[in-house]
């Protein structure tokens, strides 16, 4: 076994770490002039899209002929998770719309138990409500709700749950790895967010329109680096989430929110209180807990049986 091959999933999710963490900075760069976000992960699909071209061209991996049919549900669940996203930060606070996302971890947990009859330990579950304790500490602000604000953020959480679970049920089902799945859902998703911008974000406007607005320098460098770093981040996410699993992923990504807070504390100087310091430091108590029995069970699963006398 060579190097690669044995440390795999540790360098994936370095590498979705490092993008993911990359792009929110560079996203947040381009929102700076405006730049629409719905446009902005259209563009960030085709570039995706792209690369994997090359991917193929320099036979980093073999296109695999799979049904169109069969990867549309993952690609319709990512388009409906960019949609009420976006649209239950629009009809709800801040505070409520990031302790929302929170309930991604139990959601996507009673899904696999309840419909993919998976089980998971009471240390596992113990470690993930400490988790998301801290985290919901992290995110407590203003979290004022509204019932249309409620209901764009079940819907929400709800897809990205699914969307997280697809992504590695489909790899398994239709025997593909994480290249040749988003080689499909890729372009699939593309087509379909061509069809939702124009609803929600006018290509045309001469304020915020893609079209339509004379965009500065700063905002098109932006928006490239953004859509270049997409391509990693959207690669990481099937390879990360193929090698291990949906909760394993959602874990790591509770570990990038509190880096992005610590990073934007650092390096834009948002504000971070006592609450979110403490939140912070629970949530990560969680990570390494959940971390530890992942790897404990891990091992006794490899762990040779005893040989009877």
């Amino acid at each position: 076994m060579t190097f690669f091959e044995q440390h795999a999933t540790k360098l994936f999710m370095v590498m979705n770490y490092l993008s993911s963490i990359s792009i929110v900075f560079l996203n947040k760069w381009a929102y700076t002039y405006g730049f629409p976000s719905i446009t902005l992960t259209l563009i960030h699909f085709l570039v995706t899209f792209l690369g994997l071209k090359v991917c193929a061209w320099l036979e980093v991996f073999t296109p695999k002929k799979v049904n169109i049919m069969a990867v549309l549900p993952l690609a319709l669940a990512f388009c409906g998770f960019v949609v009420f996203t976006n649209l239950s930060l629009t009809y709800n606070t801040v505070g409520f719309y990031q302790l929302a996302k929170t309930m991604t971890t139990p959601v996507i947990v009673s899904i696999q138990m309840l419909f993919y009859g998976n089980t998971f330990s009471r240390a596992i579950i113990g470690s993930l409500l400490v988790v998301c304790f801290g985290v919901g500490l992290v995110t407590k602000a203003d979290v004022s709700v509204n019932p249309l604000g409620l209901f764009f953020a079940a819907c929400g959480v709800l897809v990205t749950s699914f969307y997280q679970i697809w992504v590695k049920t489909k790899q398994v089902d239709l025997e593909t790895n994480a290249f040749q799945l988003l080689y499909y859902q890729a372009p699939l998703s593309a087509a379909m967010l061509a069809v939702i911008v124009p609803l929600l974000e006018d290509p045309f406007d001469p304020e915020t329109g893609l079209f339509g607005h004379s965009w500065p320098k700063e905002a098109v460098v932006a928006a490239t680096a953004s859509a270049v770093m997409a391509f990693a981040v959207n690669l990481s996410i099937f390879l990360v989430i193929g090698k291990t699993s949906p909760v394993t992923y959602n874990v790591l990504g509770h570990f990038k929110l509190c880096t992005v807070i610590v990073g934007g504390f650092l390096v834009f100087q948002d504000p971070l209180n006592f609450n979110q310091g403490v939140g912070i430091a629970v949530a990560l108590l969680g990570i390494f807990v959940y971390t530890h029995f992942k790897l404990k069970e891990a091992s006794q699963k490899t762990s040779p049986l005893p040989v009877k006398a």
